[in-house]
This record gives structure tokens, C-alpha cells and sequence, in this order.
């Protein structure tokens, strides 16, 4: 969508509760082109004032970018209250997958909108100033509907909205390394793309795998591909491998892969395009002669040998049992003389042929450069059938046991039926002895089974077995190599049973050795680890946390200790020995993704040499800052630099050789930890909420025991990345407790607040801060993390949260917050704050809650722990206080499914009496914990029951 195209009346949606309204009306844009724009300028910033576009379709993209052309007014160049004037406008969306909104629906307010970001002006009008303009660009996401809408509020701004474009990113399709890849959309931050190779190339091996690609979020193709397409024989790569070119006439290339077409040696030639070789010809006229089942071939020169002398031939046999069935290549069981293959001359022996079988004989031509050939070498085919009554090979020759002196030995029984075995004839020779004389014997067997006596111990013997016919006696099969056993007494020994027969030349009083000694080498392995786990297991004992995996623990030294970077007489000193300097070359920021306290927070792309591209989030420092704000926002690289834990947030380097001045981090895909938990409300298992507490408390253990005191931990302050592993993060300026307040907050020296609610009574009383303080900031984050995102303490102002808790008044359990760990949150929460536990033994308790998982089903129950009357902070809910099931459903926030009760007929509370869990999922309630929260509030309403329902929700 883009506003600038548009020829008539946008005609958008106003909405507001008192004057002025957003007007449409002409105006002129950067380059004073005519477009619709809408402006407003309010008087005071009491009420809110809604501007929404027309559905805008997403096409398929996962997210979208927004860019708004604006003006805004300065505050004090207007005629009016300063305080309630606005430099701000914020951006929301709503998705839908019809176009059903209306001027009522939906609720003019900030759910069921998703709020995308608050819009500050970076060129402001002033009068009698130069006339600006703003360009902000935000990304939305993630989309699931068919189409969403775009919707602008102000509170006190004074603006002119001249163009909104909206626009989404892809990857354009590609052809690249011999590789085609498709048109893609990003659905992620990388999105895989899978491709094929071009015309004319494959991928060698049996299994290939496709290409791949990745398509980046800012519709860039990410690096190089990994394909491993090559182009066929006869084929070469040409246009920087975007094509795979046939090989010209009189040119081949042999095999797949990288390479240029060759020029075909001399006297060599082919006579058209792709060739993978310049073969001769075919030989010509091929002449068996066939005694019984053996073969003589001969045959004539090619009539065109290429022009070469280096001529060459190959047989290929296949045999071919039925007629007109199948063929099969011929075994090993064929014999040739001189050779199967690369045979000088034009006559071959063939011998070894069964008795009554048609074989298929081809004779193929081969030159220098057709090893390779695409068409296979050129060749002539004839076939022959064998004698019918002549023996043929027995083949299966096999030991059934084996004794000191004598061999049990059993072959296979020949098939065919068109001829009968007279007999079988055995011939054995001792190995050792070759061929001399009296080292061989024979022996003859009516059946296809016999018992070889009277052999020597431990010797091997050569086998072989051959069949007499009506036509005599065939050729011996394929000698088999057997050996009789070694004395009895090693046999009974227990080592070596008395059947198995030992076909090697290793000798057995070796291998009785080489047991021995394996033995003993097992035992010793044995007897070492046993010793190592004792060593182990003691010092585990008497000191529990050298176990820690956190890296600091070093044998014999200690833990490493923090270090203030405040104590250096020179700041930029601390900021050189613990932040590295990045060059600004390897960094490429992509978009803006939040503000801090000192500059805009981006996110980008580190790419150093020699290591792998990663992103990164990026904080800037903007312009016009003082030595001082230089420092105090450096001091925050200097202070995360010290850290190494998998649940402290990374520092990767800093740049300050260049403007603006950045702080570059690991980035963390899911963000902050509250606002994630409330987008993902119900959708984690106990276990899952536990397992992200424990990795919260672990980078709390490993901080503490640095001797570092954070005094700001609270889910905002918790980074999830993609893998759900929460990460500590902000490590931010030191911060004063603002005196003279009717609600006192902790402040940094830019203003930056903090909520009492996260601090320990005795930090706000005597600005004590300490590993304690932040135990009970810990536990605070507990009841954050059960509760999928509330705050703590709900709508109490920060003085009624001091003294409820000087009263002892502390948060009961979230819905259905598991006993043991709001006990633990208890625990946190000591007012003396040496009864706190340290992080350490939470992390030890988190353990074996891990370990433990049933102990997590035991839930406590609301009004379990003090007692005070400001723990009735929601309101009993009636069907009469409730009025709508509009009403009811904001109350429960689960205002996301009102449209849905309401369009399937639920238009009165009295009509949810008999709702059940299936109801529930045809209204799309799909998420149990959902499902959960709303049968339990209409139980408690007294619904069913035809009942006041007075009890607490």
C-alpha cells in the first residue's frame, strides 16, 4: 500500500471523544508532489485520537514494514499546555481475516490493537524555521491473517501524516553455482530456500541432497549457496556458472564436475554437440566357436577406429537361464584368457560356462579417451548356447565342524535338472606345503557331504570339489581355505570351544595372550575410574559449587571479582582492557527495533574475518552527547565485558573510533521476557516456566558471586532468546532513590525510572543494595514469570506497595502456581534480609524441582501466605457487575475472543452456564491454560449453579 498512488479520498476511520478529529485534506510531500494527506492538532493530550486505514492484504509475508512520511510541531511554538503536549504519536495494528471493521469494532484501544511502537519526530517545525520532514520506517510482525489494519493515535500532537507506504521484503529468484533458486519470502530472521540445479548438471553420490540458500529478513540472499551441482559429461560450465553449455562438435568432456570441454586428441573425432568421448566404431563380425562350456571369440577390426592406434577391447557376458527372460551378468564364475577387459588382440578364451544356458557375449571397441563415454563404448552382441550333459562347477563349499585331525565339509547340490551327478571328487593340500609332493589328496563322494580324517593339527587346508556326469569330470570350483583345531586341552580350557574352526595365521597360544592382556587392561580402566568418581564424588561433598559450569571457578585461585569501572581514574581505561574494539566495516545495521536510554537500539550484522557472520543487537549513542554521557554509556560495555555465563547477556565489542558510538550484544530473537510472556500467555508447562527461572537464577549465582550487585532485575530486564534461554541483561548506570516524591522512584542520572515495586524494603528505606536486595528482585521476577507477564502489585500506586509490605503483605500465588514455588517466592521475600536464601541454593532448589517434576502438579491455593486487605486487588465478579459478556471477558483479559462468543450466540452472561471445553474450541479457544481461566471464572460467577456468584475470580 502506498498513500502517494492514490487519486481519490483515502477515506480512513476517525474516532474520538471530543474535538478536533483527524482530517483528510490535500497537502504536498518532500518533492511538493499533491497527496492525501491527514493532520490534527489537539489542544491537550486528555483524550485519544484514532486514525485507521482500509485492510491491507498481506500477500503471504510473515511481516511487513511501515514508512510514514510526517511534520510535527514544536510544543513551544504552539498556544498551549506544555505538559500535556505531545512530540509523539503511536502506531498499532489489528489483524483479521475479513474485512469486518467498523466505527465501533474493534474497541478503540490498546488490545485487542497490537502496538507496534510510540512515533518521535526528529525534525520538528518551528516558526519561521526550515520546513522538515520525518521518514520513520517500523517492522510488524509476526502476520498470521488474511490482512490487517494499520491504526495512528494521538494524545497532544500537533501533525501532519502526508504518506504511508507499507511493503514487505523478498528474496528475488536466483541462479548461482550451477544452482536454481525460487523467489522467496522471508517467514524468519534467515529463511531457507531450496533449489535445484540447472539444465544439464546433477549432484554426484546416491543420496544428493538439494541445494540450499538463505534468504535474509531484508529480502538479501545470505552468502553463498551449498550445493554441490556439477555439470554432466559432455557438458561445461559457462556465463560464471550459470549454465551448463554442451560441448561443441569435435570437443568432450569425460566425467561430471568442474572443467572445460577438451579438444579430442589427434586422429580422434565425434561428430556432434554434448559428447562425452570420440569413440571408435563397433568391431565387426564377431565368430564364436563353442566346445561344451567353453568359448572361443574372435572378430574384426572397427571400420572407423577414430584415427587412433591405441585400440582396446572389452567382454561383457550376460547369462541368460529362460528364453526371452531376463539376463544377468555372468559372476566371477566365467574365466578369460588373456583378460576380460583391455585386450590387445581380436581372439578371447572363455571357459567355466554353464551346461544348457544361452549367454549374451558383447565385444566393445575402446579408445585413449572413451573410458567415460556418455553412449558407453561402441560394441557388438552375439549370443551362444552351451552343451546340455556336461558337468558344471559346485559352488557353496562350507565346514560343518572341525576336530584336531578331520574336517566335516558340505557344499551346495547343482540345481539344474536336465542332468544327473554321478559323483563328487574332494581335492585337499596342506596350504603350508604348496605343491609338493604327497602334500595333496583326493577323495570320492556319493553325496554332496564328507568327513576329511587323518589331518595334521592346526593346519590349514586348500579345498576344492568338482562333479562327474554322464560327460565326466567338470572343472574343480574355487579352492576354500579350512583349519583343523589346536590340542584338547586348550579347547576344554574355556577359551575356544571344540567346533570352531581358525582361518587366519595368527596362532592360538597368541591369541589366548592378547586376551590375557585385554583382560587385565579392562580391569585396570575399571579399578582408575572407580578411583576418579570417589575423588569426584568427595569434593563434591565439600564443596558443592566447584561444579558450577559457569567457567570462573579455577583450582587453588578462587572467583574471579568484578571490577568497578568507576574506580580508574581514567574510565576509557576500564572501557580498553575489558570491551573490545570493532572495526565499523564489519558491522551493517538493518533496522531499529527500540529506543534505550542514550540512542536508538538496532539490530544488524557483525561479520569480523575468519569468523561467521552473526547478528547482533546494537546500542547508539546519539548526537550532541557530553564526555560524561560518553562515559557513563560506555561504562555499561565495560561492566558486561567481564562477564562470561550462557545466562549473561554477550558482549561482543564496541565502537568508538567512529559516529555513532555503539555497544554491540549477542541478539536475542524473543526480547524482553515480560512483554514475551504476555504475547505467549498459558502457552509453557510449568516446567518449561521453571526451567527459564533457573537459567535466570544461574547468571544471578554467577553474578553474585562476582561480587556484583545488579539492582535492577526484573523480567524488562531479561532477555529469551529463539532456543528460550533467559539471559540478564541492562547493566546500566548507577541509580539514586528520588527524595521529595509522593511516588518514589529509583532514577538515573538521565531520568530513567524504576518501579518501587521490584526493590527490597531496605534498599528504599537506606539504599542498602546487595546480593540480598537482589534475591528479593528475583523473587519478584518468580510471580512475573508464573503470571505469564503481570505487574506485580497490579494497579497500586508505588506508596500503597511500601507500605502494604511494611505491613508484611506480600503477592499471592499466580492461577495455578505450583505450592513449592511460591514458597520459594516467599522465601525471597524475608524482611530481614540475612534469612534470605542465596542465589545458589535457589538454583539448587530449582534443580531438584527439575528432577522432580510430579512436585510441580501440588498447586497453591489463592489466599495461602500473609494476609492483608490489599490482597483483594481484583474485584469480585457477578453476572450483574460484569453487564456483557464483553464486560466479562475484558475483565478475565480475555477480550481477544469476544467476537467469537458473540457470533456464535453467546450475547448474555446467563448463556454460558453450560459451556464445555469442547464449545470452547469450536469458539477457537485452543490453549488450555485459556480454556482453564474461563471455565474457572464461570464456576466462580455462580452460573451453573443459578447462584450469586459473590466469590473471588
Amino acid at each position: 500500500m502506498n498513500t502517494k498512488t492514490e487519486t481519490s479520498d483515502l477515506k480512513w476511520t476517525t474516532h474520538s471523544r471530543s474535538k478536533p478529529e483527524w482530517e483528510e485534506v490535500s497537502g504536498l510531500d518532500e518533492e511538493n508532489n499533491s497527496v492525501r494527506t491527514y493532520q490534527i492538532c489537539q489542544a491537550d493530550g486528555s483524550s485519544s485520537h484514532w486514525l485507521r486505514s482500509k485492510l491491507i492484504e498481506r500477500r503471504g509475508a510473515s511481516q511487513v514494514y511501515v514508512e510514514l512520511l510526517f511534520t510535527m510541531i514544536e510544543c513551544s511554538s504552539r498556544n498551549t499546555h506544555h505538559r500535556s503536549c505531545k512530540e509523539t504519536f503511536n502506531l498499532y495494528y489489528y489483524q483479521s481475516d475479513t474485512d469486518d471493521a467498523t466505527a465501533t469494532h474493534p474497541a478503540w484501544m490498546e488490545n485487542p490493537y497490537t502496538k507496534v511502537d510510540t512515533v518521535a519526530a526528529d525534525f520538528l517545525l518551528r516558526k519561521g524555521g526550515e520546513k522538515k520532514f520525518n521518514v520513520k520506517t517500523l517492522r510488524l510482525g509476526p502476520l498470521t491473517k488474511r490482512g490487517f489494519y494499520l491504526a495512528f493515535q494521538a494524545q497532544g500532537a500537533c501533525m501532519a501524516l502526508l504518506s504511508v507506504r507499507v511493503f514487505f521484503k523478498k528474496c528475488p529468484a536466483l541462479t548461482r553455482s550451477l544452482s536454481v533458486f525460487p523467489e522467496t519470502v522471508p517467514r524468519s530472521l534467515v529463511q531457507e530456500a531450496v533449489g535445484q540445479c540447472v539444465a544439464n548438471a546433477a549432484q554426484p553420490g546416491p543420496n544428493p541432497r538439494p541445494p540450499k540458500m538463505f534468504c535474509g529478513e531484508d529480502g538479501q540472499w545470505v552468502d553463498q549457496p551449498t550445493t554441490t551441482c556439477t555439470c554432466l559429461p559432455g557438458f561445461e560450465a559457462s556465463h560464471g556458472e550459470l549454465e551448463c553449455r554442451a560441448c561443441p562438435v569435435g570437443q568432450f568432456k569425460m566425467g561430471s564436475g568442474p572443467g572445460p570441454c577438451s579438444v579430442c586428441p589427434d586422429s580422434s573425432h565425434t561428430g556432434e554437440m554434448g559428447s562425452a568421448s570420440c569413440p571408435p566404431s563397433s568391431p565387426r563380425s564377431p565368430v564364436p566357436q563353442v566346445n561344451d562350456t567353453s568359448l572361443t571369440l574372435e572378430w574384426s577390426e572397427p571400420l572407423d577406429n577414430g584415427g587412433r592406434s591405441d585400440l582396446t577391447y572389452n567382454i561383457e557376458c550376460r547369462m541368460c537361464p529362460a528364453p526371452g527372460g531376463p539376463c544377468t551378468p555372468c559372476g566371477d564364475g566365467v574365466n578369460y584368457r588373456p583378460s576380460q577387459i583391455e585386450i590387445q588382440g581380436r581372439r578371447v578364451s572363455i571357459w567355466g560356462l554353464r551346461p544348457h544356458t544361452t549367454y549374451s557375449f558383447t565385444v566393445m571397441a575402446l579408445n585413449g579417451v572413451s573410458s567415460l563415454s556418455q553412449q558407453g563404448p561402441a560394441g557388438e552382441n552375439i549370443n551362444i548356447t552351451t552343451s546340455p550333459n556336461v558337468p558344471v562347477l559346485v559352488s557353496g563349499l562350507r565346514k560343518i565342524t572341525a576336530t584336531e585331525s578331520s574336517l566335516t565339509l558340505h557344499w551346495n547340490t547343482p540345481t539344474q535338472s536336465h542332468y544327473r551327478i554321478l559323483q563328487y571328487q574332494l581335492r585337499y593340500c596342506e596350504k603350508e606345503r604348496g605343491s609338493e609332493e604327497n602334500s595333496c589328496h583326493f577323495m570320492e563322494s556319493g553325496v554332496n557331504e564328507v568327513v576329511l580324517s587323518d589331518l595334521r593339527r592346526a593346519t590349514q587346508y586348500e579345498v576344492q570339489v568338482r562333479a562327474r556326469t554322464l560327460a565326466g569330470y567338470g572343472s574343480f570350483g574355487q579352492a576354500v581355505v579350512f583349519r583343523t583345531l589346536p590340542d584338547a586341552s586348550l579347547s576344554h580350557s574355556g577359551c575356544l570351544p571344540l567346533s570352531v574352526s581358525l582361518e587366519d595365521d595368527s596362532s592360538s597360544p597368541l591369541l589366548v595372550t592378547g586376551i590375557l592382556i585385554a583382560m587385565g587392561m579392562l580391569l585396570l580402566i575399571i579399578v582408575i575410574a572407580a578411583a576418579i568418581y570417589c575423588i569426584r564424588k568427595q569434593n563434591h561433598f565439600k564443596d558443592p559449587e566447584m561444579s558450577d559450569k559457569n567457567g570462573q571457578y579455577l583450582m587453588g585461585q578462587g572467583v574471579k571479582v568484578y571490577i568497578d569501572p568507576f574506580t580508574y581514574e581514567d574510565p576509557n581505561e576500564a572501557v580498553r582492557e575489558f570491551a573490545k574494539e570493532i572495526d565499523v566495516s564489519c558491522v551493517k545495521i538493518e533496522e531499529v527495533i527500540g529506543a534505550g536510554e542514550f540512542g536508538e537500539v538496532c539490530r544488524g550484522r557483525l561479520r569480523i574475518p575468519g569468523k561467521k557472520e552473526n547478528y547482533v543487537a546494537i546500542k547508539t549513542l546519539k548526537g550532541g552527547y557530553t564526555d560524561k554521557q560518553r562515559r557513563d554509556f560506555l561504562s555499561e560495555a565495560s561492566i558486561m565485558g567481564q562477564f562470561q555465563h550462557p545466562n549473561i547477556i554477550h558482549l561482543e565489542g564496541i565502537i568508538t573510533a567512529s559516529c555513532p558510538v555503539m555497544i554491540l550484544t549477542e541478539f536475542m530473537e524473543n526480547g524482553a521476557l515480560d512483554s514475551f510472556l504476555r504475547l505467549n500467555d498459558g502457552q509453557f508447562t510449568p516446567i518449561q516456566l521453571v526451567g527459564m527461572l533457573r537459567g535466570i537464577a544461574s547468571g544471578m549465582k554467577y553474578l553474585s558471586e562476582m561480587s556484583y550487585v545488579h539492582r535492577d532485575l526484573a523480567a524488562r530486564n531479561i532477555l529469551v532468546n529463539s532456543n528460550l534461554v533467559c539471559k540478564v541483561s541492562d547493566f546500566g548506570l548507577s541509580r539514586f532513590l528520588q527524595e521529595n516524591s509522593s511516588d518514589p522512584t529509583y532514577t538515573s542520572s538521565l531520568g530513567g525510572k524504576i518501579p518501587i515495586r521490584w526493590t527490597a524494603p531496605e534498599a528504599i528505606a537506606f539504599r542498602k543494595f546487595t546480593s540480598a536486595s537482589d534475591v528479593w528482585s528475583y523473587g519478584i521476577v518468580m510471580w512475573e514469570v508464573m503470571s505469564f507477564g503481570e505487574r506485580p502489585y497490579w494497579d497500586m500506586s508505588n506508596q500503597d506497595v511500601i507500605n502494604a509490605i511494611e505491613q508484611d503483605y506480600r503477592l499471592p500465588p499466580p492461577p495455578d502456581c505450583p505450592t513449592y514455588l511460591h514458597q520459594l517466592m516467599l522465601d525471597c521475600w524475608q524482611k530481614e534480609r540475612t534469612a534470605r536464601p542465596r542465589f545458589s541454593n535457589i538454583v539448587s532448589a530449582l534443580d531438584k524441582l527439575i528432577r522432580n517434576p510430579a512436585s510441580l502438579k501440588i498447586t497453591a491455593q489463592e489466599g495461602a501466605g500473609p494476609s492483608h486487605p490489599l490482597l483483594d486487588q481484583r474485584s469480585p465478579l457477578t453476572p450483574a457487575s460484569c453487564g456483557t459478556v464483553g464486560d466479562w471477558l475484558r475483565a478475565i483479559k480475555m477480550e481477544r475472543y469476544e467476537e467469537s462468543f458473540l457470533q456464535a450466540g453467546y450475547t448474555s452472561m446467563q448463556l454460558l452456564a453450560h459451556i464445555t471445553t469442547e464449545d470452547l474450541l469450536r469458539l477457537g479457544v485452543t490453549l488450555a491454560g485459556h480454556q482453564k481461566k474461563i471455565l474457572s471464572s464461570i464456576e466462580a460467577l455462580g452460573i451453573q449453579n443459578k447462584t450469586p456468584g459473590n466469590v473471588l475470580y
